[in-house]
């Protein structure tokens, strides 16, 4: 079975990899290439650098036109295998392949439909997520499930170290289910309970500006969500300062006659540590890094900053 692999991010590669060496991937189709850096250099994208490892042709178009699908349909193609392609595949395109698409989407659908699945467990505070591979349809992660792994969280997880768990379990269960479309094994697609499905946004860069208003709960979620990007942020006396790890603090502090506000500094020396008011609860700071700065750990974050007690984060 000729198989077609669509996939642009770096948690595509597990997958591409893992079929690659137990398929018959003919192509790799990705996003072309991006200016990245300061010089603003085109840069490939993760699944094209590991398809070109792999010697696999490579295709790069811009939009999938009636050129794109000439070229995909001259490679007489079986199957398509979609792992975070980032764009939606009209009927045109997928009328070129037989044995139809499939697509591994890094959570239980139909929780979570939409483009940052991984971030919004984190945020929702999900005792567990998991991976899904689905049948590809019109409508954006609506097809019929052919195959779920679910992953426990422990609530110590980032977007970073989370998407790359998932990517190897999806990359085995992908490779599962595509063994079985080739072996001619029924595959008996449960359909999705709409009444079930809710949907998750694009993260922009302003999602990681910290309010902190927000119970300290859920600055801590975002702390993690936000981790590698866009970073969660605040600002101390007017200059940007990241927060990298965080915690809840569980008891209370201060005096009856003092009513801290949000996105106060309540302690900050060897006995406490970095504490900070929320809308609701204390965050206790451990990692943190200001803009230029390298990051730091809160001990030695206090020794450049012995009078960050009193002070207030954000605007």
């Amino acid at each position: 079975m000729r198989i077609l692999f669509a996939g642009t991010p770096p948690m595509a590669v597990p997958s591409l990899e893992k079929l690659a060496h137990q398929t018959d991937v003919i192509a790799v189709l990705t996003a072309p290439d991006q200016p990245a850096g300061r010089g603003r250099s085109p840069c490939p994208s993760a699944v094209k650098e590991a398809g070109l490892a792999l010697h696999i042709p490579v295709l790069t178009p811009s939009t999938l036109d009636e050129a794109s699908r000439a070229d995909v349909r001259s490679l007489a193609p079986d199957l398509l295998v979609v792992v975070a392609y980032g764009k939606i595949f009209r009927r045109s395109f997928l009328d070129i392949f037989p044995r139809g698409g499939i697509n591994l989407h890094p959570s239980l659908l139909p929780r979570f439909r939409g483009p940052s699945p991984i971030t919004a467990a984190i945020l929702a505070g999900d005792d567990e997520t998991g991976v899904t591979v689905q049948e590809l349809a019109m409508r954006f992660d609506t097809g019929d499930i052919l195959g779920q792994v679910r992953y426990p969280l422990d609530g110590n997880e980032t977007t970073g170290s989370l998407t790359g768990a998932l990517a190897e379990i999806g990359a085995e269960l992908l490779l599962t289910v595509v063994g079985r479309i080739a072996s001619g094994q029924p595959l008996e697609p449960t359909p999705q309970v709409e009444a079930d499905a809710t949907y998750c946004q694009l993260v922009r860069k302003e999602d990681g500006i910290l309010d902190w208003r927000d119970p300290a709960v859920l600055v801590e979620r975002k702390v993690r969500a936000y981790d590698p990007w866009p970073r969660a942020r605040t600002t101390l006396r007017g200059d940007s300062l990241l927060l990298l790890k965080t915690r809840v603090h569980p008891d209370t502090l201060g005096d009856a006659a003092h009513r801290p506000v949000p996105g106060e500094v309540l302690a900050a020396d060897e006995e406490n540590g970095i504490l900070v008011q929320t809308g609701e609860g204390i965050l206790r700071i451990e990692r943190l890094q200001m803009q230029f700065r390298k990051p730091l750990d809160w001990r030695p974050f206090l020794h450049g900053h012995p009078d960050l007690a009193g002070a207030h984060l954000g605007a």
